[in-house]
């Protein structure tokens, strides 16, 4: 578990992706810490080393034989069980498998938003009536479903979807999907949601 603790009033909790906690997830919380919140990322894989990029199968395989969603919600719920009590405000950020875990977590009353990029699962979930705002990065195009059935079946008032340019990991510096001016435009926009909110 990667954890930063800035003494702040509001606290963001990141779900990483099928890799683990990797560099990517490392900056996001850095990042995300330097915004005065304090940032708690759980290692849902149950071991110290991240999946490199070339183990996208092999990742993908794994979190599903041995974690899966219900464990990946269950995990975040204790999370949120444990620290709720302590602030004022909770976030959860999630990235493709995180963000179906977030997405998961937004029926959750002591959840004050959710950000989630990529959350193909979201799909299989799209029957949820999330209680706190919520704002989804989608790209155009995924390999295993349609995207504009998926935002059509889940638009909601509180939810905002928004369909990107880029590739499903655009907004990670160190994959080769990595779309610079899509990832800043929409970290803006998850810093301001999480402002705002």
């Amino acid at each position: 578990m990667l954890k930063i603790n800035k003494k702040s009033d509001n606290l963001i909790i990141v779900v990483h992706e099928i890799y683990g906690i990797n560099q990517h997830m490392i900056d996001l919380c850095e990042l995300l810490s330097k915004q005065n919140f304090d940032v708690i990322c759980p290692n849902l894989l149950e071991h110290e080393i991240a999946f490199d990029y070339s183990q996208e199968l092999n990742a993908y395989q794994h979190f599903m034989d041995t974690i899966g969603f219900e464990n990946g919600l269950q995990e975040i719920k204790k999370l949120l069980s444990d620290c709720q009590d302590e602030y004022s405000k909770v976030f959860i950020i999630g990235f493709s498998i995180g963000a179906t875990i977030a997405w998961l977590c937004s029926e959750e009353e002591c959840v004050d938003g959710i950000v989630g990029y990529y959350g193909s699962r979201i799909r299989d979930y799209a029957n949820m009536n999330p209680k706190c705002p919520v704002l989804l990065f989608f790209p155009k195009a995924e390999k295993t479903f349609n995207v504009d059935e998926l935002v059509s079946t889940i638009e909601k008032p509180n939810i905002d979807v928004q369909i990107c340019s880029g590739e499903h990991g655009f907004s990670d510096p160190y994959s080769f999907r990595y779309n610079e001016e899509l990832a800043q435009q929409t970290l803006r926009e998850t810093l301001h949601f999480f402002k705002s909110n």
